[in-house]
């Protein structure tokens, strides 16, 4: 499977390709994207909080920018390990099974490959945890303006987080491990949190309208 340079991809190459009857991109890479534009939105937002009004906050603001732009880098190269670690599961699908023994070798392949698989997701529901955090802090310091922005980076990050952990469970129905079993189980339960803690942040900033 190639490997796609996402940060250099226009978008209407790149919705052209998730169109196409293909692996990758797919569900995965659209979780990752909407975290990375949730990123994007919230160091956006942060970096208009650079007036007198909020020269208190400037320290706080910094931070914001700087651990939003690193997450949107991140969750970029999760558009592509996504789609690589897919392909590696079927790869694993098309071994032989003629005999026994490669039955087996098949087997743990394919457990191997889902192990593999489910990462991407769940690195996508922990940078999601982690851009709710900054949303938390950014929306009752930003302006009128700019809150909508914030509420977007909200929604974005619940979709995220959601898409994520349907394929994290995808994946865990073939995985055996216990600790890799319970570490992503782990993950997933964190989702429920942050579609409680974005409902919360998506009501504040409608009620500022109220």
């Amino acid at each position: 499977m190639q490997t796609v340079d996402h940060g250099k991809t226009p978008v209407g190459v790149y919705l052209g390709s998730l169109a196409e009857r293909t692996a990758a991109p797919a569900g995965g890479a659209t979780a990752a994207l909407n975290a990375a534009q949730a990123a994007a939105l919230l160091a956006m937002s942060a970096r208009y909080c650079d007036g007198p009004k909020h020269a208190g906050h400037a320290e706080t603001m910094s931070e914001i920018i700087a651990e939003a732009d690193r997450l949107r880098h991140a969750c970029v190269d999760l558009m592509a390990a996504d789609g690589e670690s897919y392909g590696a599961v079927m790869a694993a699908y098309a071994l032989p099974k003629d005999t026994e023994e490669r039955r087996a070798l098949r087997s743990a392949a394919i457990a191997a490959a889902l192990v593999t698989a489910a990462g991407p997701p769940a690195e996508v529901i922990a940078a999601a945890v982690s851009l709710l955090d900054l949303a938390q802090v950014l929306q009752p310091l930003v302006s009128l303006t700019i809150a909508p922005d914030v509420a977007a980076a909200v929604e974005a990050i619940r979709a995220a987080a959601a898409t994520s952990r349907t394929n994290v469970e995808a994946n865990l129905s073939g995985i055996t491990d216990p600790a890799v079993r319970g570490r992503l189980a782990g993950a997933v339960a964190d989702v429920d949190l942050l579609e409680a803690r974005a409902t919360e942040i998506i009501a504040a900033v409608r009620g500022r309208y109220a």
